[in-house]
């Protein structure tokens, strides 16, 4: 599932596509579904058109490929529609080249400026439990000491 952050940047990428992906008025057939498949493995993101002739919506056509290739539709405008599917191949190219979009973050790569607040925060959490515990140990012995000034004053 797709959030819609990455849903904006794959619509943005789709405006400079091609129309690669024709579907006429015979709809979704195997060889049109096939066609998805290899496109969608060759370029993770592709681009089709539903002819006017065409009996179908092209959202109906997005979903029904969408269903058969297990991609997930992106944009429907007019008689235009996109989808995506992540590919391994698309995927081995961008590390090749440099251009590595999921690349894995390391554990010992931390934000050293949210470290450093993690650090201050965590110090004056220390100093204000350290207050806390003398403030009561205080407030303690200053019970300790009127209950012992009352039953004095009751002695006598």
């Amino acid at each position: 599932m797709l959030t819609s952050k990455q849903r904006s940047e794959f619509r943005a990428q789709a405006n400079d596509l091609e129309t690669t992906l024709m579907v006429g008025k015979e709809g979704v057939t195997e060889a049109v579904a096939a066609e998805a498949d290899r496109l969608l493995t060759a370029r993770e993101l592709v681009k089709g058109k539903v002819l006017e002739s065409a009996l179908m919506s092209p959202r109906e056509v997005s979903d029904a490929i969408c269903e058969a290739t297990g991609a997930e539709g992106i944009s429907c405008v007019g008689s235009k529609f996109v989808i995506y599917r992540y590919s391994e191949k698309c995927q081995r190219e961008r590390n090749q080249t440099g251009r590595a979009k999921r690349r894995e973050v390391p554990a010992g790569k931390a934000n050293p400026v949210a470290k450093g607040v993690r650090a201050r925060r965590a110090a004056q959490k220390k100093i204000r439990e350290q207050r806390n515990a003398y403030f009561k140990e205080k407030a303690v012995e200053r019970a300790i000491e009127r209950s012992r000034e009352k039953q004095l004053r009751e002695k006598d």
